[in-house]
């Protein structure tokens, strides 16, 4: 099993096909890894810009990549097939620090080449999140790839920051961290069409409280002081993502918001509540 460590770098523009926006990849770096972590060849380029014309100055100003090296890159289709052979059909497994470089990835396929899978996907690693279970970090921290290094005592200052490159190298150090060859396995998966559906659905909060998927039992509130089931005070509104109400404790005299939220994912459904303690018993909108 040969290890692939992906980072890219990507521009915000203006797609005219699709009347949208796209993160058009203008960087990929990778570093491979042996079945004992050791370096055994690492990969870097360029990709010639064809649906913006120029980088965003945000984009410029963090990864130091100027407008004359996209247009001087290799075509988008040029680099993934010369990615796909530097690769080799080794068995693998590409790893990248969250799904959001294998995300856009994904959608720079569909757009460039019309190619709704990735020709050298097989099987994948959200690194990340294997990170965050192995330091014990709630799931609701995602934790960014600097402050990951920082945490493992891996000095990032050693690599230039946002390069693609370099941030899979920094990542391969991560990476060498917290690796456990008990448990690493469990959590690479296979890039089947369940992978494929599930990075391609978007996760949406459900705006309508009659939807069969709202838990109407988490609609109200019980005073966390005295114990008093509350008094509803307005109706339930929709915003924001949240259907937001206030209630009114008799016991402890005070009105409270209450905000609650029902996220849909590909394979579950996740729910918020927070109840905020209103100033002076006014009624907040």
């Amino acid at each position: 099993m040969h290890y692939i460590i992906m980072d890219l770098e990507w521009n915000n523009t203006y797609a005219r096909r699709i009347k949208g926006f796209i993160n058009e990849v203008i960087e990929i770096g990778a570093v491979m890894l042996d079945d004992d972590l050791n370096y055994v060849d690492e990969f870097s380029s360029f990709v010639k810009s064809s649906i913006g014309k120029k980088l965003r100055s945000n984009v410029k100003r963090l990864t130091n990549i100027s407008n004359d090296d996209i247009r001087n890159g290799e075509p988008f289709t040029r680099v993934m097939s010369d990615f796909k052979h530097w690769i080799g059909n080794r068995e693998n497994v590409i790893l990248t620090w969250g799904d959001g470089d294998i995300r856009v990835l994904i959608e720079n396929f569909r757009y460039l080449s019309g190619a709704r899978t990735l020709p050298f996907l097989t099987n994948y690693m959200d690194i990340q999140r294997y990170f965050e279970i192995k330091n014990d970090l709630p799931k609701s921290r995602q934790i960014g790839l600097f402050n990951a290094a920082e945490l493992v005592g891996v000095d990032a200052e050693m690599f230039a920051h946002h390069r693609a490159l370099d941030d899979s190298l920094i990542t391969a150090e991560c990476m060498r961290k917290v690796f456990d060859k008990n448990d690493f396995s469990d959590y690479i998966v296979k890039c089947d069409d369940a992978f494929y559906g599930k990075l391609q659905y978007k996760p949406h909060a459900i705006g309508n409280i009659n939807h069969p998927l709202v838990d109407k039992s988490l609609l109200n509130f019980t005073c966390d002081k005295c114990g008093s089931k509350g008094e509803q005070v307005t109706e339930w509104r929709y915003s924001n993502q949240f259907f937001r109400a206030v209630y009114h404790c008799p016991k402890c005299n005070c009105n409270v918001r209450v905000a609650v939220r029902f996220k849909k994912y590909f394979d579950r459904l996740e729910t918020k509540k927070t109840v905020t303690v209103l100033p002076d018993k006014r009624i907040g909108k």
